[in-house]
């Protein structure tokens, strides 16, 4: 079951990204894990938009890169992914990656909270990490 992975932005313009390669990996990477993708939204927006969204679903007073708001049922992932492309900006500048590269990381990030993995202890990290890597490599490879 494929739906679709729509893209959208909130005060930004549209990042220069290959969408349909993009869309592609994330249905891969979905369908690799036994699980079908629903509806799936990412937003592009600026680090003011996020902060707000934050504050206001999470309680949370400070910058982020993503948020991510699971709607999944049983086998079915479905979920709207916010991501700051400020904060992925200057997170690609301090790590030398290069944005696009970075950016398309942090959505493979959200998708993969979608389907369970975490984020919390060094290990869920390094696994995280691992499953990122891997995944990215689809995407940084065309």
């Amino acid at each position: 079951m494929e739906h679709s992975i729509e893209f959208f932005t909130q005060d930004v313009g549209m990042p220069a990204l290959n969408f349909d390669l993009v869309r592609g990996t994330l249905n891969s990477l979905v369908e690799h894990h036994g699980f079908g993708c629903g509806p799936l939204s990412v937003v592009f927006c600026d680090n003011s938009y996020l902060l707000k969204v934050n504050q206001q679903f999470l309680d949370h007073d400070y910058y982020t890169d993503i948020i991510t708001f699971n709607y999944s049922s049983k086998r079915i992932i479905s979920g709207d992914l916010f991501i700051s492309t400020e904060m992925v900006k200057e997170n690609a500048e301090r790590l030398g990656n290069l944005f696009s590269s970075e950016l398309s990381r942090v959505i493979i990030h959200g998708v993969l909270h979608l389907l369970g993995y975490d984020d919390h202890s060094e290990s869920d990290i390094k696994e995280m990490r691992k499953q990122e890597d891997l995944w990215l490599a689809y995407i940084d490879t065309y």
